[in-house]
């Protein structure tokens, strides 16, 4: 055991040290303008990880400077080029994948094995946008009364500032980069401060796949508002994308609109998980552990409220309390570990908040319920039972390992309390009944809909939701189409009157 302890530090050292811990500007790693610096913390442990560059204003700056110089001969190079480049990168990812899970699993907690499945699912949208690279079509055609000619041609939106969340580090990263390489646009990448390694070696890793310097530009920081700001007031930056909570992405969007950027905003979510009288509660059950502890439950389509019909919800809840009972919480390293730590002690400290105030409201803590003692910032996963409708734990977003439980009786009411609520970005549903699951879902008000699954994000499919869950689409055919704009050219009748 000490001879394998000492082989999984030596490996975690050799890969930490690999990672680059300064700021890409126009292909080239360097310190921050004024030497700044913010450490990376291992959430299992609260050590220091690394130490990276922290950007400063005119760091970003200068990273608009160099993505703004190469727009124009990038947004001409073939889209062949282009998809090639994805290629390589998916193709590279891929050979990585290792390194790739290990540096998620240090410095965000998850279980290597997720670490694993996140590194398949944002290497499919390097792939998945490199063949729609190819595949971004215009259209011409004759007006309806037939005297002109309409050609369409979808052009890149121009330079992007995309700003990503710390909880899944590369797939958040490959989900927005990918569509603007695809696209032909140029990009200041600016990584959540909690977890940046991983988007470092990326940044890396797409320079080996051969894109040009200046296309992606990294800027990791302390102070998320020293970059955001002075890029979003610069008339040369086009579009910004953010996945994050809904006040951070209004304050953005609202910074967006003095110069009328394009935005995307992928924000919070507080996904119903519904389970009818006929579902197979077997195949719930399992399907509630997917979508609830995905991540520890930090996840946006983390299944955050389970509404129950009141004949199956005793059986159901006690199922589901014993699958969550039995998972192992430790370090994601591992190899029995299920359940990894959260984020920070903040995050811990909100969580039970949550819980502690639902059970003096009356819900019963079926498991779990408390944090786990030693260092970290673990907490029990837990199943709390006949929570008040009116509890604050189902009213916002949990990111933690925590399962409400609440009743309804009939699908009228299953719908109003699933749309009691200020979000609208994942949901699931468990019937046998596929006709009720067509207009349950043509009735809720959520950008996804599961139905008797678990986990639905794909990178071929259009991620997003309504309300204040954001706007726009990643992924799928829908997901270039955030970083083009659409030029109408009106020609003049071909033909000799």
């Amino acid at each position: 055991m000490a001879e394998t302890t000492t082989l999984t530090i030596d490996r975690e050292t050799t890969l930490l040290a690999s990672v680059p811990t300064g700021l890409l500007i126009n292909g080239q790693w360097r310190e921050a303008s004024d030497g700044g610096t913010f450490d990376v913390h291992d959430p299992a442990t609260g050590e220091v990880l690394a130490t990276l560059a922290s950007a400063t204003s005119d760091d970003a700056v200068a990273a608009l400077d160099a993505a703004d110089a190469v727009q124009a001969s990038w947004a001409r190079t073939a889209p062949r080029v282009r998809a090639d480049i994805l290629r390589r990168a998916f193709d590279l990812v891929t050979e990585r994948a290792e390194h790739f899970a290990l540096l998620m699993t240090l410095e965000m907690g998850k279980p290597l094995a997720e670490a694993r499945g996140e590194v398949t699912y944002g290497a499919e949208f390097l792939r998945w946008f490199a063949e729609e690279a190819v595949r971004d079509y215009g259209r011409y055609l004759t007006t309806p009364e037939g005297k002109n000619k309409i050609l369409v041609q979808h052009k890149p939106v121009g330079p992007c500032l995309l700003i990503t969340p710390w909880n899944f580090p590369l797939a958040m990263a490959t989900r927005k980069v990918a569509p603007a390489v695809a696209a032909g646009c140029t990009m200041v990448l600016k990584p959540a401060k909690l977890t940046p390694l991983t988007a470092q070696y990326f940044a890396q890793t797409m320079l080996d796949a051969g894109l040009p310097a200046g296309v992606l530009n990294v800027v990791a920081s302390s102070s998320a508002s020293g970059i955001s700001g002075p890029l979003l007031k610069d008339s040369r930056l086009r579009k910004v994308s953010f996945t994050g909570s809904t006040p951070v992405g209004k304050r953005l969007m609202a910074d967006a609109a003095q110069n009328v950027l394009r935005t995307s905003m992928e924000l919070g979510g507080n996904a119903p998980f519904i389970v009818f009288e006929d579902a197979d509660l077997d195949a719930a059950v399992e399907g509630a552990m997917a979508a609830k502890m995905r991540n520890m439950g930090e996840a946006c389509t983390a299944a955050n409220r389970f509404l129950v019909h009141e004949t199956v919800a005793q059986e159901f809840t006690r199922k589901f309390a014993a699958a969550m009972g039995a998972l192992t919480t430790g370090r994601g390293t591992h190899p029995e570990t299920k359940v990894g730590p959260l984020i920070d002690g903040g995050a811990r400290d909100d969580v039970h908040a949550l819980v502690s105030a639902a059970v003096d409201a009356g819900a019963v803590a079926v498991t779990g319920g408390a944090p786990v003692d030693g260092p970290g910032y673990f907490y029990q996963p837990t199943v709390l039972a006949n929570v008040p409708n009116d509890a604050a734990i189902l009213g916002q977003e949990i990111f933690g390992p925590v399962a409400p439980i609440t009743t309804f009786t009939t699908d009228e009411e299953a719908i109003t309390l699933a749309n009691a609520s200020e979000y609208g970005l994942a949901s699931y549903l468990y019937s046998r009944d596929f006709n009720r699951l067509l207009r349950v879902a043509e009735q809720i008000e959520f950008g996804m809909v599961g139905f008797n699954a678990g986990v639905i994000s794909n990178a071929a499919a259009p991620f997003g939701g309504v309300k204040q869950s954001g706007l726009g689409r990643e992924g799928g055919s829908e997901g270039i189409a955030e970083y083009t704009t659409t030029q109408y050219i009106g020609i003049a009748d071909p033909y000799p009157n």
